[in-house]
């Protein structure tokens, strides 16, 4: 299930964000709208909700989440852009850190 986020998830909407992927969560944030969607199959879904949700289409970044080990990996489709972004790995320093820290701020530490 995917939810959208605009604030850090409860324990309860982690294990459903977990629900898909069991050790990991499909993410997609907008930068400058500070709003996180995370879980369900693929991360074009919760780019898609935020898209529904009024986000723009360069300010959505792709990435996955793994709660145990706190890691980030930046690879989908989703990044995947002939002007901004020429691979499926994020590759801007500053919008990585930038996902990375709405990943943190919305979903460790719970």
């Amino acid at each position: 299930m995917n939810l959208l986020l605009r604030e850090r998830a409860t324990p309860e909407q982690l294990e459903l964000m977990l629900q898909q992927h069991k050790f990991y969560i499909r993410t997609a944030v907008d930068i400058e709208r500070r709003v996180l969607v995370g879980g369900g199959g693929l991360h074009a879904d919760c780019e898609e909700k935020l898209l529904d949700d009024g986000s723009r289409q360069q300010d959505i970044w792709a990435a996955s989440f793994m709660p145990i080990t706190g890691k980030i990996i930046y690879e989908s489709m989703v990044n995947l852009r002939p002007r901004q972004n020429r691979s499926m790995e994020l590759l801007d320093p500053n919008i990585r850190e930038r996902v990375a820290q709405l990943i943190n701020e919305f979903l460790v530490n719970l």
